[in-house]
Parts: C-alpha cells; structure tokens; sequence
C-alpha cells in the first residue's frame, strides 16, 4: 500500500515540504444498464496517407464495476461491436478475450463508419483500435494506431467527458501517442487496458481518458500547443517526434522492413529488454513506459522526412511528455498533494502570498483558486485528510491551517496553534484522523486532533534521535517516521497510537547508517520499507531502511539516475521511486536546472543518468496521481509540470491508504 511521499527545500534557512496520497471511498459503484451506442465515424491514416482495409476495432477499459472478469491492472479490454453485419477475428487477434472481437474495415481515403453496431454503458470508457491495412506501400500488420474516445453516455456517464452522435474521429500516430501516454498507467499493450472496479480507480481511469484531449484535437488528429483550458503548455514538438518515429513504421512496406523491426526491438515492453510489440501502437505504450531508453535509435526513425511538423530538431533527453500549467494564483509554489478526484493542490510560499492553489486533473484552475484564510501564512507543506479538507502546516507563524475541499476556511483566522508547534515543517494524518507535524526548531512532534484541537503539550513529543526533523510519513502499522537533517542524519519511529501516543520507538541515536546524509524526503512503500532522499553535498543518492529501522542499502545508498541534490520523493503503484532533484543548492536566481529521477522498487535507476528533463526549475516536491501521472511544481517559474502517464496509479489522498482494508501490498493501485 502507498503511504506517503515528502519533499523539502530550503532558502537559505528557509525549509518547505510536501506530502501525497490519501484517500477516498474505495467501494465499486453499482453497474448500469448497457445501451445502443452512438454513431462514430473517422478516418484512419499514417502520416498524411490513407490507410486502406485496417481493422477498426471498439474497445472499453475493462474493469470490475462493468466486466467482473477484467477486473484489475493490464487485463483485456472489452470488445464493444457486435455480429450485425460485421467482420470477426474469430478469437484470434487483437485480444485474448474468450469472445469473438468484430470490427469494421476502413475503405477507400482511411474512412470507417460504426453505426448502431454495439452498446456500452454509460461511465464504461472507450477508445479505438485500428490494425493493419495499407497505405500505399503494401499491406503491413504492425500498422497499430489507438484514439481515446472517453466516456460512454448513459445513467453513469458522470466521470470525464461523454461523446456524442456523430463524433468524427481521426486516427492516426498523433491520436495514437496523446492515447498511449494517458493510458499508460492502465496499459500493457493496446488491447489489453482496464483497471480495478475501486470509484477511485475509475476516477482515476476517466481522468487518463481526458488528458488525452489535453494533447490532441480528435477531430482533426493535430497535435496541440495550449491545453483546452488555455493555461497548459503542450511539448506539440515533442508528440510530433513521437509521432513521426511511429509513422516510419506504419508507411513502410510491412512489418519485416527495417523501421519496423528497428522501432519494435527498440520499444521492448522493459525498454532495452523485455516482450517485442507487435505492432506501433503497444509499441507507444512501451515508450510512455519506458521514455529514456533507446533514445539515440527512436529518434532516428523520425527522420528526415517526417509528416509531422514542428518536430524537435535535436536529439532530446528522454521522450517524457511533459505538460506545464500556469495560472490558478501560483506564487512559488512548493509543496503539493492530491485529492481522492484527482485534483490537485499547490502552497504558494512567496513572502506575502498566504495562499494554495487548486488544480483539476487535467490542469485547468479550479473557480476560485487561489484560496487564502483559516491563518494560512507561509505553508510549507500541505496534506489532505479522510474528509477532503485541506490542511497547511505554516512554518513562520508556527500555525495550522485547514480549509473545506470547497476551499472556503474551516480554522479561524489565526490557525490552529499550540501543542509544541515551532517552525512546523510537515503535516500528515493516522487511522484515527489525528494530525501529527514535524518542528524543525522544536525538535518535536505535535498532535492535533481532527478538529484542530492540540494534543501534545507546550514541548510536543521528543527523544527518539529527533534532531532538527525535517519530514514524516506514517506507515500501516501506525508508526510514524521522522527524518533528521543533521549531518550524516538518521531516522526516527514513533507510535501514533495505542497506550503511549507520541513515544518513541527508536533509541536515541535514532536509526542510522544506509548512507543518510542530510535525509530530506521521506516515502513509504507497500511492504513497509522506508526511503529517504539524502541531499548531502556530494551525496545525491537514496537510503532503504526495513520497517524494523535496519538499514537495508550501504554506506553509499541507491545512487544513479540523475540524482542531484534530490528533496521530493514519492512511490507510485508499481512500487517504482519517483524523486524530484533541485539541481544544486544556489539561494538566488538564475537557479540550476531541475530534474526528476525514477528507481524501481529494488533501487536500480529506471531514469538516465541525467534525470527526465522537462525545462523544470527550483522542484522541490513531487506527486503521483491516481491516473499515474506525476507532478512538479516548479518555485522558481510559477508553474506545476504534469509528466503524463508517467508512473502507476496511486491511492490519493495519503490517508485512504491507511484506511484501505486492503493492507500492505507490493503494488498499491486504487
């Protein structure tokens, strides 16, 4: 089970954290009635070439809520046409499904019509899948091209966005990218999407659905600049490249000519190893996988004559698609966290800016964001409890604040004080809804109710190796975990519960060794493992400890992968390690550049040795969603970075994952 993920930065003595993940109801809504679907009609094309006798398949997610025996991550998709009148696969490709997958054929100029031929049901989402045919080179079976349709109308069509009679589509290796990256985390190959029947996995899934159309028009198949929001910067650039290596195999003479075998042996599920794909489609999965390997060779398909235009003109670091969103009153924003719909929220730590900000999962400002009052001054770090509400630990004032997911304020206009607070740096909640915070001056824990009322005493709690804490995570078992920024650092454990609150559980050394130096953020992974980023000069690397606070990594840690002063760290579905690099320790502009790193769950480098690069800067936090997609905030630029189907899904907010009867599990999807 996710538990947690914490960042921190520092301004000179100034210090910021972050925490994610937590909850929402993890029950499945009650099934709808299927209904006659809607007319759809499109064309099919690679590159700027008509593909013609492709086979145009009608898919739903799979999940549990619609198809019980899809349900979970990376199972079949749900085959939607059915026999009137159409062609069959007769069980053989596309899917492994134990019915036949029927489809229409697209004719002369790529056109294909889908006309009364299937039903669906409102809140299942749906897209489209088209394979083989030929553009004028000869018939070619990896041809593999996908387009996100969204939600199906009907009585539960209420999550994302519902498509209409009459929708024209137009599918092509630009539809097929903005798709394969939004699904990403729900995907291992293009008929073979679905998640769990949990709400907020199918919130989650709707909300991958809409961020596709954040990065391409379905009408005409173009790549976009600006978001539909109008405040989201879109790498148009950068889906054009990706477009353009794919369209190198599509337009070729058929699975067998070199762009084709190149861009599937080098677009392996693994990246540089694992399962070939078969066709360009589960080939662009692969690469929203796995987007810093075989760079050098992908990026050389795309050439020299490419359909796409703009495309990058250099080779780029990585193939991440990484969406920038201004607006929304962001002022130096730092800490972030998630709510259980996706939305997202910032702190704005600029001198007089008392403020958060309010994000949908696509981006797009919430009405009314920012949001100031309840005492919030200098929030530092944020979290969200089991109710929604939103709640700042502020540092200067030595404050709490909390505000209604609404965004109105629940605390009166000093906050809540007292119970030990003294330079609050982190903010997280336990099973039983009580609020615990780290005091970096203080040297202490605090506890307060879920009411604001404080617990803890005019000293808070100490012992246990506190020393200047920097952030805290609690884990299933209830036991909080404290990093101390000292000078090779160590850990310290809590109880958060039962007879003695607030004591401690480590000696008062603290735990040490695994390399920590100068700890900042702090995770928790489903097996109870504890990481933390070590930003010491010249350490750039990540510790592991065993719940029992032995260390499990060596005197040098978890190094590699672009590691660079890191801070944020955060631990997505899957179990991989999602770190957010400052980039240097420079107290004033310009600052150096920012970076993100990822690590699988046994602490090898999934990242290149430079990091993913995405023009960030001063990213000091970093958070997965429950759509998989992993966010930055950017101090220095006033902006929040959206890196799209980057990770696996999580359970958002924190505190749902105390709650989830599931327990601890290696993989913690919704």
């Amino acid at each position: 089970m996710r538990i947690t993920s914490s960042c921190l930065f520092s301004f000179s003595l100034a210090c910021s954290l972050c925490l994610v993940l937590s909850g929402c109801s993890l029950s499945a809504p009650s099934a709808p009635t299927p209904a006659a679907g809607l007319a759809i009609q499109g064309t099919v094309h690679g590159g700027q070439n008509p593909i013609v006798g492709a086979q145009v398949y009608l898919f739903a997610a799979g999940s549990g809520v619609f198809t019980p025996n899809a349900s979970g991550y990376g199972n079949a998709s749900v085959s939607l046409l059915n026999s009137s009148g159409l062609n069959t696969a007769e069980d053989t490709t596309p899917s492994d499904a134990t019915f036949d997958d029927y489809y229409v054929s697209s004719g002369a100029g790529g056109t294909f019509s889908i006309s009364g031929d299937y039903t669906c049901t409102g809140g299942q989402q749906v897209y489209l899948y088209a394979v083989g045919g030929n553009t004028g080179s000869g018939p070619n079976s990896a041809a593999g091209l996908l387009a996100a349709l969204g939600t199906c109308p009907g009585t539960a069509g209420s999550l994302g966005n519902t498509f209409a009679s009459g929708l024209f589509v137009t599918m092509n290796e630009v539809s097929t990218v903005a798709a394969a990256y939004a699904l990403a985390g729900f995907a291992t190959d293009a008929v073979h999407v679905s998640s769990s029947g949990t709400a907020l996995a199918q919130t989650g899934l709707a909300n991958a659905f809409l961020n596709a159309g954040n990065m391409e028009a379905l009408l005409t198949g173009v790549a976009l600049t600006t978001t539909p929001a109008g405040n989201g910067t879109v790498p148009q650039a950068t889906l054009y490249t990706l477009a353009n290596i794919l369209a190198s195999c599509v337009n070729s003479t058929g699975s067998t000519s070199t762009a084709c075998t190149t861009l599937l042996n080098d677009a392996k599920s693994g990246g540089s190893a694992g399962a070939v794909p078969t066709d360009t489609a589960t080939a662009a999965i692969n690469i929203a996988h796995n987007p810093g390997a075989n760079i050098m060779a992908l990026y050389a398909l795309g050439l020299p004559s490419p359909p796409f235009s703009p495309a990058l003109t250099v080779q780029p670091n990585d193939f991440t698609i990484a969406i920038s969103y201004s607006g929304g009153g962001l002022n130096s924003p730092v800490p972030i966290a998630i709510d259980g719909t996706g939305n997202v929220w910032v702190g704005n730590t600029a001198t007089g800016a008392n403020t958060v900000s309010e994000f949908s999962p696509v981006g797009g400002p919430v009405t009314g964001s920012p949001f100031s009052g309840g005492g919030i001054v200098d929030p530092y770090s944020i979290a969200i409890d089991k109710s929604g509400n939103v709640w700042t630990a502020n540092v200067t004032p030595d404050s709490l604040s909390e505000l209604h997911s609404n965004g109105m304020p629940i605390s009166t206009s000093a906050g809540y004080t007292l119970g030990g607070l003294n330079a609050p740096y982190d903010i997280a909640f336990d099973q039983l809804g009580n609020v615990w915070v780290v005091n970096n001056v203080g040297t202490s824990l605090s506890e307060f109710s879920s009411t604001g009322s404080p617990l803890t005493t005019s000293t808070g709690d100490t012992g246990g190796g506190l020393f200047n804490p920097i952030s805290l995570a609690i884990d299933a078992a209830g036991d909080i975990w404290v990093t101390n920024s000292i000078t090779l650092g160590s850990l310290s454990e809590f109880h958060s519960a039962g007879v003695s609150p607030g004591s401690p559980i480590s000696t008062s050394n603290g735990d040490t060794g695994g390399g920590l130096n100068d700890p900042w953020g702090l995770a928790i992974d489903g097996s109870g493992n504890v990481w933390a980023v070590n930003s010491g000069t010249g350490a750039n690397s990540i510790s592991l400890f065993g719940a029992s606070g032995s260390p499990t990594t060596t005197s040098t840690g978890y190094t590699g992968g672009g590691l660079n002063v890191p801070e944020g760290i955060a631990i997505d579905g899957a179990g991989n390690v999602w770190v957010a690099n400052r980039g240097g320790t420079g107290t004033s502009p310009p600052y150096p550049p920012s970076t993100i790193s990822e690590f699988n769950s046994s602490g090898t480098a999934i990242s290149p040795s430079t990091g993913y690069q995405a023009g960030l800067s001063l990213s000091l936090c970093i958070a997965v969603d429950g759509s998989g997609n992993v966010w930055v905030p950017n101090a220095a630029l006033n902006t929040v970075t959206e890196f799209v189907g980057g990770g696996a899904p999580v359970v958002t907010p924190m505190v749902a994952n105390l709650l989830s009867p599931y327990g601890l599990h290696a993989v913690n999807r919704p």
